[in-house]
C-alpha cells in the first residue's frame, strides 16, 4: 500500500456536498467504463440544465435522457431515487445517517428499485464519506487487488477480504488506491 500512496499521492475519502447528485452519478456509472460513464453523466447534467436534484430528474424528458445515453432502465432508477429523496419520510442525508451502521444504510438504499449492493457501497464511500468500506462487488477493486497483491492472478473474495483487513479501519482509502492503480 505504501508504494501505491507514493505513486498516486494523497487520495481523499470525503463526503459529497450533495448526496442525491452523488447517488445519481453512481447509477449512471453502473456497469460502464470510467470514460463512458463520464461522457454520459455530462450529457445527463446537460439535459437537466444543472446538477441533479429530485426536482430536475422527476420532470426530465425521458427521450432526452435516453438520447444522452441512459438506458430506459437507468432512467427508471434515477426517477426511483428522486422519489425516495423527495419523500420527506425517507432521509438519506449524511446527517440523518450519521449514527446508522453501513449495513442498515445498504438495506435502506437497496430497498429502492435500481439501487443495488454496488451502488449502495459507492454511496457509503462517495456520498457519506465513510472510511471503512471494502466494495468487493466492484470489478475494478477485485482486479486491482489481484494486480497489486497477486501479480494479476485470481483471488477469492475471502482472500481479498483478508487483504483488506490490513487496511481496517480505513478500507475506503485502500479501495481508492487500488482503483487508482487499476485505472493507471
Amino acid at each position: 500500500m505504501a508504494t501505491l500512496v507514493d505513486r498516486h499521492g494523497p487520495l481523499d475519502v470525503a463526503a459529497a456536498d450533495d448526496e442525491f447528485a452523488r447517488l445519481c452519478t453512481s447509477i449512471v456509472n453502473q456497469q460502464l467504463s470510467t470514460a463512458s460513464a463520464a461522457a454520459i453523466h455530462e450529457r445527463f447534467v446537460g439535459v437537466l440544465g444543472g446538477d441533479p436534484t429530485p426536482d430536475r430528474v422527476l420532470p426530465a424528458d425521458e427521450a432526452a435522457l435516453r438520447e444522452a445515453g441512459l438506458s430506459g432502465t437507468k432512467v427508471e432508477y434515477l426517477r426511483n431515487v428522486a422519489v425516495a429523496f423527495h419523500d420527506d419520510e425517507r432521509d438519506f442525508t449524511r446527517e440523518a445517517l450519521a449514527g446508522v451502521s453501513d449495513e442498515v444504510v445498504v438495506d435502506r438504499l437497496t430497498a429502492i428499485k435500481g439501487v443495488g449492493e454496488w451502488t449502495a457501497r459507492m454511496y457509503l464511500i462517495f456520498a457519506l464519506g465513510r472510511e471503512d468500506v471494502l466494495p468487493l462487488g466492484d470489478l475494478a477493486v477485485r482486479k486491482g487487488i489481484e494486480r497489486v497483491y497477486n501479480d494479476g492472478e485470481s483471488l477469492s473474495r475471502a482472500e481479498m477480504r483478508e487483504i483488506g483487513e490490513a487496511w481496517r479501519p480505513y478500507r475506503s482509502y485502500g479501495t481508492r488506491y487500488v482503483w487508482a492503480e487499476y485505472e493507471s
